[in-house]
């Protein structure tokens, strides 16, 4: 049986329907939203993995070609591996349906949502979160939903729900909002330097968007929704939990004392490996009982301090930033780099600059479009102490990078300022949390040392929450542990003037809008004193860019003279390259961009090209090339493409019986334009000989 719900949102419908496709998924729902339609499935194992001490969900997006009319590249013609939207998709749905999973259920998720139609107006991402949700909902699988999702814009002061990909061109804010019917769980976004109070309202304006869409899904839960599978929690063995406390508990208490990350993490570990061997003989196959056991006791303690002494586990107050330093030119070759250092948290940024060859093409389900601009982070083992394998960038790693990637965005000079091509590479050196926004502030500083002319320096700030009952405690700057076992991972990117991107994972029920706007003012007061250090180090961008950066030269040719510039199969072009060592680039509206490291190489680009395109002028003295000798005189090429007539009359004062007597093929002559008739060009050598008599007399 089909069952089927509708509801309008921001004046378009949306439809939840199930019962046709996937049957024997545990779970399955089709979203559309006017002709946008993903389709949701949820399965899991009916067996828990007893082996593990963590919740295995996989969340997969995927884009299908078909769904634009598009045929996909490359070979084989198939989907590939996924794209970056894809990934980040992923992320959005993964992250607030994690934290809604019973504590203790161990049978692998798995949710797949494929976007079957595009009407390249309305994005698919938050129809995925509500796919996902709906599909967890109605399926015998344990999970404390519903949960919807919107995407908040503004237009004209105004906010407006779900913006199209046209409305977004022209919104100051792109705010992703997933929430449940209590609170909101999950937020993501970018903006236009906007303030905290406007921050609110939109979060205050998307969450009561979202509430139709879970009365919506609560009403299809009651017509078909199956009844919940039961699970058991293994106990540990009896007497185990008690005796794990009474050996560790003093220990951890201690462990807690240590103010630096790696001496305190060995000391745990070293606790967790000596109980194990402790008890092994007494409680064997409990390392997993005991592990979480010493867990649960540091969690416990971690929190009490913060809650009841207001004791940081590295002794800092609850708003206050480890100390930071920045440097800038750190190496001597690239275009731009900066090393910003919070704590144990440290990113290296490092911009260059290139043409636009060096856009990024992205083909997407919306359409075509150039970057040019991006920015790529990279977490490698060793900045956390590990061994791991190098195996491309993770899809954290993505998500960070995309965030730092939107914080930046709002300050980036536009292409008629600055037409380059820029990159920032942050690698984390070493990290204790927040290493996303340490790689903002890296990214910024590393920008103005590449000489970029942004608009403002952007820093950014993680935010923790820690909450028992009515007791709250807001945490600025907060560590990897703090984020760990804490409620809440707010990240918060801007300029002074306001806030550029933002991020939050809320992980309990029950966040009030006045907690969110505690933890806004207070993330405020901590971007702006890390903002003044960051100035302090370097107050504006370079004057001037790297010497090893390409200089670029944009002129504007009228579109009738770009076949002369490239010539024919190309020749013209090529010949311009290889004479002037610059790299060319030729829009289709006649912009003409020259790259070239060298200043002399792009000039030399630049006066080929001007050739090329420049119309003859009367009167205008030419340095010319004999192309073809006739009885009555030779022809001139004193544009690259144009030609005029020298006449036999016009080559010297006295008479000349034979033009070769004085010319030949190849020799270059100076020449005068004396006339234009019909489109045809009259030349005179004796012209520009008299001129340099006059001036010799004068001399």
């Amino acid at each position: 049986m089909v069952y089927r719900k509708e509801i309008m949102l921001g004046g378009r419908k949306l439809i939840l329907e199930t019962g046709k496709l996937a049957r024997q998924a545990d779970g399955a729902c089709w979203v559309q939203y006017e002709e946008t339609v993903i389709h949701a499935t949820a399965v899991t194992d009916k067996k828990p993995n007893e082996n593990i001490d963590f919740f295995p969900l996989s969340v997969e997006y995927r884009q299908m070609a078909y769904a634009a009319g598009k045929i996909p590249g490359g070979f084989f013609k198939r989907e590939g591996k996924p794209s970056e939207k894809e990934i980040l998709s992923s992320r959005i749905i993964d992250r607030p349906l994690r934290p809604l999973f019973p504590e203790g259920f161990r049978n692998e998720v798995q949710i797949i949502v494929n976007v079957l139609s595009a009407d390249r107006l309305n994005d698919s991402d938050v129809l995925g979160v509500i796919g996902a949700s709906t599909a967890l909902c109605i399926s015998p699988i344990p999970f404390n939903g519903p949960i919807g999702a919107v995407r908040v814009g503004r237009l004209d002061g105004e906010f407006v729900v779900n913006p199209t990909f046209i409305q977004l061109e022209s919104s100051d804010l792109n705010l992703i909002i997933a929430a449940s019917e209590d609170s909101i769980i999950m937020v993501e976004g970018e903006a236009n330097e906007i303030s905290e109070a406007e921050l609110l309202a939109a979060l205050e304006f998307g969450f009561q968007e979202i509430l139709p869409l879970i009365q919506l899904q609560k009403e299809l839960m009651a017509e078909c929704g199956k009844e919940k599978m039961t699970f058991e929690i293994p106990a540990p063995p009896e007497g185990l939990e008690a005796e794990v406390i009474q050996l560790t508990e003093n220990k951890i208490i201690e462990a807690l004392s240590i103010t630096e990350k790696k001496e305190r993490s060995e000391t745990l570990a070293n606790i967790v490996e000596e109980t194990q061997e402790a008890l092994a003989e007494k409680y064997p196959e409990s390392e997993v009982f005991i592990s979480d056991v010493i867990a649960t006791v540091y969690k416990k303690h971690f929190r009490q301090n913060v809650i009841e002494k207001k004791i940081r586990v590295d002794g800092r107050t609850l708003d206050e930033i480890r100390p930071i330093t920045c440097e800038t030119a750190l190496l001597p070759r690239t275009h731009g780099s900066a090393l910003f250092t919070r704590g144990q948290t440290q990113a290296l940024a490092v911009a260059t600059l290139g043409s636009k060859m060096d856009e990024q093409k992205i083909d997407g389900l919306e359409g075509e479009f150039w970057k040019s601009y991006m920015l790529h982070y990279n977490f490698p083992p060793y900045s956390v102490g590990e061994v791991k394998p190098l195996r491309g960038p993770s899809r954290r790693d993505i998500g960070h990078g995309n965030l730092a990637e939107r914080a930046l965005k709002p300050v980036m000079p536009a292409d008629s300022v600055f037409p380059y091509t820029v990159r920032i590479v942050s690698d984390i050196m070493e990290s204790n949390g927040s290493s996303s926004m340490a790689t903002v502030c890296a990214g910024s500083l590393a920008l103005m040392d590449a000489g970029v002319p942004i608009k403002e320096a952007v820093a950014g700030i993680a935010m923790g929450l820690v909450k028992e009952e009515e007791d709250v405690r807001i945490l600025s700057d907060i560590l990897g542990d703090e984020d760990h076992v804490g409620d809440m991972d707010f990240k918060v990117a801007g300029t002074k003037s306001g806030i550029t991107a933002f991020q939050m994972d809320i992980k309990i029920s029950g966040i009030s809008m006045e907690i969110m706007q505690q933890a806004l003012e207070q993330a405020h007061r901590g971007r702006l004193y890390i903002l003044d250090i960051m100035n302090a180090t370097m107050p504006q961008a370079q004057s001037e860019i790297s010497r090893y950066a390409p200089r670029i030269i944009t002129l504007k040719v009228n579109t009738d003279s770009i076949g002369a510039i490239i010539g024919p199969g190309g020749k013209t072009i090529r010949e311009i390259i290889e004479r002037s060592g610059a790299s060319i680039d030729i829009d289709d509206d006649g912009t003409v961009t020259i790259a070239a490291v060298e200043p002399e190489s792009a000039k030399i680009a630049e006066e080929m090209i001007e050739g090329l395109v420049a119309e003859p002028e009367i009167g205008k003295i030419y340095n010319g090339k004999v192309k073809r000798i006739v009885s009555f005189g030779a022809f001139v090429e004193i544009i690259p493409g144009k030609e005029g007539l020298l006449h036999i009359s016009e080559i010297d004062h006295h008479r000349i019986n034979r033009v070769e007597d004085v010319l030949k093929v190849g020799d270059e002559v100076k020449v005068k334009l004396i006339r234009i008739e019909q489109g045809k060009l009259d030349l005179s050598r004796k012209a520009v000989l008299e001129r340099n008599t006059e001036d010799l007399n004068r001399r």
